[in-house]
């Protein structure tokens, strides 16, 4: 059983840039790993759905299609988290918390309510920092990679996620 990847709308429509030839390739082979990443990071399909178009639209754009062309694996996990983080803050800024009185309230899955806990602190981090504890956390790279990837010492890696675990309890503590 093949599944169809998900259908983007047509990148023409959508901007007036011309589509760099290797595009399809890229979404082809990175398209799985973006929706993975980005569910992981938000807990909604849709959500995920739109980080993908997010950034495979982004891709289009000409400095952005370089740089995922030189480091497409590092550069479409980085992608895929920022732009999730950037759902999650949009989404705590605009968040409505609709009360519905016939829910019974003692069926509340805790477990769901400390990832939606854990996914605003994650929204009230900077950028970086967010992306950072995502990448180490949600999608598993190591310290050295990250190290690599944000082109900093190792060491640095290890106080930065330590800074951040600390500040997101914190957080969560409220």
């Amino acid at each position: 059983m093949t599944t169809a990847s998900p259908q983007l709308a047509d990148p023409i429509e959508m901007t007036s840039a011309p589509v760099p030839a290797d595009f399809a390739g890229l979404y082809e082979r990175h398209y799985a790993a973006v929706f993975r990443a980005a569910l992981r990071v938000t807990g909604s399909p849709a959500d995920a759905e739109d980080v993908l178009q997010t950034v495979f639209l982004r891709v289009l754009s000409r400095s952005e299609h370089d740089e995922a062309a030189g480091r497409p694996t590092a550069y479409f996990r980085r992608a895929a988290v920022n732009a999730a983080v950037d759902l999650l803050r949009r989404r705590s800024l605009h968040a409505e918390t609709a009360y519905d009185d016939r829910a019974p309230h003692a069926a509340v899955d805790p477990v769901l309510l400390l990832k939606e806990q854990l996914r605003r602190a994650i929204a009230i981090l900077d950028s970086e920092d967010a992306t950072l504890f995502l990448l180490r956390y949600v999608e598993g790279l190591s310290n050295q990679e990250l190290a690599d990837l944000f082109q900093i010492e190792k060491n640095n890696v290890a106080v930065r996620l330590h800074r951040i675990r600390i500040r997101l309890q914190a957080e969560m503590e409220r």
